[in-house]
């Protein structure tokens, strides 16, 4: 019995590399019980146009579901979005949505992209918090924590701010400023209704040697009861499932035995033996 799902992935309808169906046959042919899709939330930020859906998302909805009829019997695939912190569009009538911060707004109004590169978060520090990059992690957390307080059905890459920070450049992971944004925003997810992902998508893109998010966020969110999903934030066919046995031991290392599956007929929860 398969023990994995992919349900974070974005196609060439967003800023993905990959047609939808590739995404579906790859996903099908890794052994997936369930392939969502999950598109970029279409954002108001002239920067964002051709990178995210459009506001209309009749097409992309067609799309995913004419999948659904392919695979039908064989594997199940699933309508999702993942609503960034600026969408100006809902998740209203799909499957699940994945909520992510991938933007903080500074004390001097711009609106800064944490994952872009880490040049631009480097400016993001220097420009906006006057070097300060423990305030800039208090900011973009704070924007985690709004998201988490909405309930979506996965908190997507918590500790996003941190993609170009593990030689520790920009901050200490282990401050207890740091750490305290970081659980802050953690604890208003609610374990009952949201499922925190165990993140690869950086791995495979060769900015991370590790999951998202930090151990310690994961044993805290153990501790409250919390339950995870493994996902691949794939942007590329061969993404698909890619890191799935490093995020397995992570969660095993946190002392989860099981992560979630998402399906057509709800959650389901498998032993982590990947």
């Amino acid at each position: 019995m398969s023990t994995f799902c992919s349900v974070h992935t974005h196609s060439r309808l967003c800023d993905g590399e990959d047609a939808l169906a590739e995404m579906a046959r790859a996903a099908f042919a890794a052994g997936a019980v369930s392939f969502g899709a999950s598109g970029h939330s279409h954002t108001p930020i002239p920067e964002d146009e051709g990178g995210v859906l459009p506001a209309d998302m009749t097409a992309y909805r067609a799309e995913v579901l004419r999948l659904r009829e392919e695979y039908a019997g064989r594997m199940d695939v699933l309508l999702g979005v993942e609503l960034d912190n600026c969408a100006d569009v809902t998740a209203e009538d799909f499957d699940y949505w994945i909520g992510s911060a991938h933007r903080l707004k500074g004390p001097d109004g711009g609106l800064y992209t944490v994952d872009w590169d880490a040049e631009r978060l480097a400016a993001c520090q220097a420009e906006a918090f006057h070097g300060d990059a423990y305030a800039m992690a208090e900011r973009y957390y704070a924007e985690v924590l709004r998201m988490a307080e909405r309930k979506p059905t996965i908190l997507g890459h918590i500790d996003l701010i941190a993609k170009f920070n593990e030689d520790g450049g920009f901050f200490d992971e282990e401050d207890p400023r740091y750490r305290a944004a970081a659980l802050e925003a953690l604890h208003a997810a609610d374990p009952a209704e949201t499922l925190l992902e165990i993140n690869t998508g950086a791995m495979f893109r060769g900015y991370r040697s590790v999951p998202y998010p930090a151990l310690f966020l994961l044993r805290e969110w153990r501790a409250m009861g919390g339950s995870v999903i493994l996902t691949a934030d794939a942007h590329s066919a061969g993404a698909i499932v890619h890191g799935y046995a490093q995020a397995a031991e992570l969660a095993r290392a946190a002392g989860f035995a099981h992560s979630v599956l998402l399906t057509l007929s709800g959650r389901e929860e498998r032993p982590l033996d990947i």
